[in-house]
């Protein structure tokens, strides 16, 4: 067939097989309803709108708090080249096909498979599961955050001293650490001493108990703390991409101006150049060490938002003839960018931090809600104006996690929205879908703002939405579209959009490269994921969460 045919025959597809879903957020249109028409689906008020919605959507948490520490204990700069295996075998080319297939569907991140390999749809219900479960336990480090944010407006840093009503008599400042004979009177009474920082997060924080069998009371405070995220998060996205649209240029730009200031601030610290070096010096040895390449390639899935239906469902609302190509490699490159320069803040301050108390910066480095409740909060209390570098960094941190919900949240919406279009468009039931689903996730969240929330909490984040189900995921995405409905078809269709045929570099990685990656790190890694640590009775629901993210996949 000539290459003219074969365009138009997928013009006559796209417009008869692949019509959008009818009906227009939030509602539909009085004179649309009345003569009977579906309007159009909803589009981006502009083209900046859908780059910011992605970049606040993978530009989170995981670059600031994750990434450099994986970085500094997988070799330093050796980490890089995994991750860049990863990110370009992977990553980027399975985030590019997630908002092409959107942008060529039109539909959100179940029904787009409806319309172009049916019987791949269980891809999208597994998607909607993981980001379901997701967002429930992800929003809970948002209300930590605010917490301290408001804990941060007191006269005097309450994690600062070992003056408070939640501290022990095992608590000891760093003003004692530095003084030697104080210190060495302390070490001979063979107590474990604890910081007044760690104190704060235990005992005042999560009031934590001794394990997932006393889960203990809600902690009120924590829970009001996650009500107002969720009434924030809702009144982001009840109004569609009209409202998400807007408020992305606040919160997916105001995060980077924080962080070059913490930036700025950092490197200008006493013993930054030490922590510099001890996140980038290269150990090349530990390559050898397939935890290493682990790391990289779950960094690589959580960061890029992808396998949860968000990108696709962001995808949709695109023009047809949108140049996603080009603005995905610009994403792509932004989101690593902003992983690695993250790097540089952190580590400088650790290494001014390390130099302060006079020990090892392995003993200072944390990561995940160590390095942000703990090893950072402690380190601004060394700083001069410690208040206003407290309040700065709970800011970005609050900002990075909040437009990473909201899009994720709007993501699962449009998702489930469009496949019961002619009913939840209609007046104001999209708005009250989402208000439902946010107080479904809300309560289903108290259990991880009792006192034995963490434990709770942990579960979620190990097993709920893991690397293993993401690669799971995008193995059979990049079947489905490479193998099933034929790469060369999908070709022609992204040629149909944009006008040109993406690097060929693409259509390798769908059809062996990504699949490869996804087979050779999943099945090694899937029993030691299932099985690791966790004992007690309590814990089984570890093995429900583990695998009811993969049994809808391949139908």
């Amino acid at each position: 067939m000539a290459q003219k045919e074969k365009l138009q025959c997928l013009k006559d597809f796209h417009k008869d097989t692949l019509k959008p879903s009818p009906g227009k957020s939030p509602g539909t249109r009085p004179e649309d309803e009345a003569e009977g028409k579906h309007p159009q689906r909803e589009k981006w008020a502009s083209k900046l709108d859908f780059v910011l919605s992605v970049a606040g959507g993978f530009v989170g948490l995981g670059n600031v708090w994750r990434f450099p520490y994986l970085c500094y204990k997988n070799g330093g700069g050796a980490f890089l080249i995994p991750y860049f295996i990863f990110l370009f075998g992977g990553g980027l080319p399975v985030f590019f096909l997630e908002v092409s297939l959107g942008q060529f569907t039109s539909e959100g991140g179940i029904t787009c498979w409806e319309k172009l390999c049916p019987i791949f749809t269980g891809i999208g219900y597994a998607s909607i599961v993981i980001v379901s479960l997701l967002n429930i336990y992800y929003i809970v480090i948002l209300a930590w955050g605010l917490y301290y944010l408001c804990q941060c407006f007191r006269t005097e840093l309450p994690w600062a001293k070992c003056n408070q009503p939640w501290n022990t008599d095992r608590c000891i400042e760093d003003t004692v650490r530095k003084n030697k004979s104080l210190w060495m009177a302390a070490n001979a009474s063979n107590l474990n001493f604890t910081s007044p920082v760690t104190e704060f997060w235990e005992h005042n924080v999560l009031g934590i108990t001794d394990g997932i069998e006393d889960i203990g009371p809600v902690k009120w405070d924590l829970a009001l703390c996650l009500l107002v995220v969720w009434v924030v998060c809702f009144f982001c996205i009840w109004k569609g991409v009209k409202s998400t649209g807007k408020v992305v240029y606040f919160t997916a730009t105001f995060p980077f101006i924080m962080l070059i200031v913490l930036l700025i601030r950092g490197v200008t610290l006493p013993g930054a150049s030490q922590g510099i070096k001890f996140y980038l010096y290269p150990d090349l040895a530990r390559l050898k060490d397939p935890e290493v390449w682990i790391d990289a390639g779950t960094q690589i899935f959580f960061s890029y938002a992808i396998c949860l239906g968000a990108m696709t469902s962001l995808g949709s609302y695109n023009k047809y003839k949108y140049n996603c190509y080009r603005d995905c490699l610009l994403l792509g490159a932004l989101n690593s960018g902003t992983s690695f320069v993250s790097g540089f803040a952190i580590f400088s301050v650790l290494g001014f931090m390390a130099q302060e108390q006079g020990v090892d910066i392995a003993d200072v480095a944390e990561s995940g809600p160590g390095l942000a409740f703990i090893a950072y909060p402690k380190a601004v209390t060394m700083m001069p104006f410690p208040t206003l570098w407290a309040i700065l960094f709970f800011i970005m941190l609050l900002l990075l996690g909040l437009d990473s919900q909201f899009v994720e949240v709007e993501g699962q919406i449009t998702s489930l929205v469009d496949l019961y279009p002619s009913f939840l468009r209609k007046g104001y039931r999209r708005e009250v879908f989402i208000a439902i689903l946010c107080c479904i996730s809300y309560l289903l969240g108290l259990t991880m703002v009792t006192k034995g929330g963490m434990y709770v909490f942990q579960l979620f984040d190990y097993y709920a939405a893991s690397g293993v189900c993401l690669l799971w995921v995008a193995f059979f995405e990049c079947i489905a579209v490479a193998w099933v409905y034929g790469v060369d078809n999908f070709y022609d269709a992204l040629e149909d959009m944009m006008g040109y045929r993406p690097n060929a570099w693409m259509k390798w990685s769908w059809t062996v490269i990504t699949p490869l990656l996804c087979m050779v790190r999943s099945d090694p890694f899937f029993l030691f994921f299932i099985t690791k640590k966790k004992t007690s009775s309590a814990y089984n629901i570890q093995y429900f969460l583990a695998c009811e993210n993969c049994n809808t996949v391949p139908f």
